[in-house]
């Protein structure tokens, strides 16, 4: 197979697994750009601000959306990307869950939760979920069950919806995974 040959299909690959969970209707489709913002966010009980910008300075971005912290279906989602984060580690991505919980209830969902791996925002004001269309429908004061996965170049790479906390971390990890081999070409 010839080299040009090889990068099509490549390409062709990498399109098709980035594209293929985006829903219907996203206000932010493959290759829209990311919304930045900096928020208060937790990691091992300590809190710090959160600046999207700075964090795609060392790589893609996986931001999930969780509806709210210590909930079964969010807490067995905080427990999969803890699990996972080595693996995204590996592949260069930084992992930051968010909700629109307190800060004091993300410092202690960080530790319980998120098992010191990764860390998890405060979006109060539900200002950040509404630009990235993760706000919950019948619910807009909570997040909608999003993942992202953001290029170093502030674009959209993949889209994960599903209330089912199941499948964000292997899907995002999968579109991750993705990108870096194709960026290593």
């Amino acid at each position: 197979m010839s080299l040009m040959t090889r990068r099509q299909l490549c390409a062709a690959s990498l399109s098709a697994v980035l594209c293929s969970a985006l829903p219907a209707g996203a206000a932010l489709p493959v290759g829209a750009a990311a919304p930045d913002f900096t928020t208060e966010a937790a990691l091992a009980g300590q809190p710090f601000k959160f600046s999207l910008a700075d964090a795609l300075k060392k790589g893609p971005v996986v931001l999930y959306f969780y509806p709210k912290a210590f909930t079964s279906g969010c807490t067995v989602e905080a427990h999969a990307f803890a699990e996972a984060t080595p693996r995204f580690q590996a592949a260069g991505a930084t992992v930051i869950g968010m909700s629109n919980d307190d800060i004091e209830t993300l410092k202690k969902f960080s530790v319980e939760a998120c098992r010191d791996k990764f860390a998890v925002a405060a979006d109060r004001s539900g200002q950040i979920m509404k630009r990235y269309d993760a706000a919950l429908g019948l619910k807009p004061d909570l997040a909608d069950r999003v993942s992202y996965v953001i290029s170093p170049q502030g674009k959209i790479l993949y889209v994960y919806a599903s209330l089912n906390p199941d499948g964000h971390v292997q899907n995002t990890l999968k579109a991750v995974e993705a990108w870096k081999r194709e960026a290593a070409r």
